[in-house]
């Protein structure tokens, strides 16, 4: 039986600690989707239009990864494209904490049998947020090595 998952996120932008994720999870899965919320109480540097062409770009040597994006809640979407599996990455204790929450939430919302499966983040990315790298970017601060090569060109160009 083929297993259809789901990472999602606002991924802006996406980092090499999403990246590690999003490699490690296309290896167990059949069907690995990108999912990018809109949370409007954010206030994202870039578009979901750019965000999702970024990943697009980062993953294009994962044949089985795909990118959406969504808003509303999470358990809705997970219903509406019939996803086996939600993936969410831990960094730290302090996100175990919140995403056991989220997680135990959306479980009574899903239908069926959807499985929530935590992957530790790779040590080398265990301090790294979209939020770290954006703010030491803006204060220009180096990231090369934190996000992909595709979304620091991106970023020179667009703000520098």
């Amino acid at each position: 039986m083929k297993q259809k998952a789901l990472y999602a996120g606002s991924f802006d932008p996406i980092t090499n600690g999403h990246l590690d994720l999003i490699n490690r999870a296309a290896k167990l899965y059949d069907n690995l989707v990108v999912g990018v919320i809109t949370n409007p109480s954010k206030n994202p540097l870039f578009s979901v239009d750019e965000r999702k062409m970024l990943i697009k770009e980062a993953t294009s040597h994962l044949d089985n990864v795909e990118v959406d994006n969504f808003t509303g809640l999470l358990a809705e979407y997970v219903n509406r494209q019939k996803f086996d599996v939600v993936i969410r990455g831990l960094r730290a204790t302090t996100d175990f904490e919140s995403e056991i929450q989220m997680a135990q939430m959306n479980a009574r919302l899903y239908n069926d049998n959807v499985e929530t499966i935590f992957l530790m983040t790779c040590p080398e990315f265990s301090f790294l947020s979209s939020s770290m790298a954006k703010e030491v970017f803006m204060l220009n601060g180096e990231i090369g090595g934190l996000v992909p090569d595709v979304v620091l060109n991106y970023m020179k160009k667009k703000y520098r």
